[in-house]
């Protein structure tokens, strides 16, 4: 596959068709926004669209919901936290969410290595498919590491949680990025890139929820695996400043 940017034959931009593009801004001020934000000056064409809209979001039910105790020590934990006042169906949606993100982030770095097979990326970094396969053993072992703490306190690991649905459909676009034949090295580190900083937002609001709800022997044991999410950020930053760098100069 073609690793490098190309000079080629692109129709997708508006100066390819000076003529049309005058007709569709023509268009687009004539009608103006159909977003439904600012009533007042949205065009009484478009507020259908935006009433629909408010309909559906009126009408929805949420995305899911975090199961009931399945267990004795699940119900027994949840007992406690009830009675401390906090409301632990909150951790347990946020610890399905990094489940379902770890399980994601092993995928990604299985895609990740597999085409780097495939390129040489010798320029960016001599061990480039060593450290992957490290990231991704860490990954996986974030993923174990979430799953043993969800069954010590009595959850189901593998229920779907409202924000572990959220997650994987969030992660999609990066899933499908880094699988696409066609995207080279650099598109595949600038995907790879969003995932890591998503995760390390996650394990950041996780392990401080943890705190903040009287689990601190779990918030220390996840500090370790923010200290190595961390570091796959870093050198996934790297590595993409690296390749563009390269191919432009």
């Amino acid at each position: 596959m073609q690793q490098t940017t190309q000079m080629g034959v692109n129709r997708t931009g508006a100066q390819m068709s000076p003529i049309d593009t005058e007709t569709m801004e023509r268009y687009a001020e004539n009608m103006g926004p159909d977003s439904g934000i600012d009533d007042m000056n949205v065009p009484a064409e478009s507020q259908p669209a935006a009433d629909m809209r408010a309909q559906y979001i009126d009408a929805a039910d949420p995305v899911g919901s975090v199961p009931l105790p399945g267990t004795l020590k699940g119900a027994m934990s949840t007992t406690v936290d009830k009675l401390t006042g906090n409301r632990p169906e909150v951790l347990i949606d946020k610890l399905g969410e990094r489940l379902a993100f770890e399980r994601t982030g092993t995928r990604l770095y299985e895609l990740m290595i597999a085409k780097c097979k495939e390129m040489d990326t010798s320029a960016v970094d001599p061990d480039v498919l060593g450290t992957l396969m490290h990231f991704h053993d860490e990954e996986a072992e974030h993923f174990a590491m979430v799953d043993e703490t969800m069954r010590a306190i009595g959850a189901d690991p593998t229920a779907v949680t409202p924000c572990a649905d959220v997650a994987g459909v969030t992660a999609m676009g990066v899933l499908q990025t880094i699988a696409d034949p066609r995207t080279n090295f650099a598109q595949c580190l600038n995907a790879l890139l969003t995932a890591e900083m998503t995760d390390n937002a996650g394990w950041e609001l996780l392990i401080k929820l943890a705190t903040e709800t009287g689990h601190t022997e779990m918030a220390q044991k996840f500090q370790q695996a923010l200290t190595e999410e961390e570091q796959h950020m870093a050198t996934i930053r790297q590595w993409l400043e690296r390749a563009v760098i390269t191919e432009a100069t």
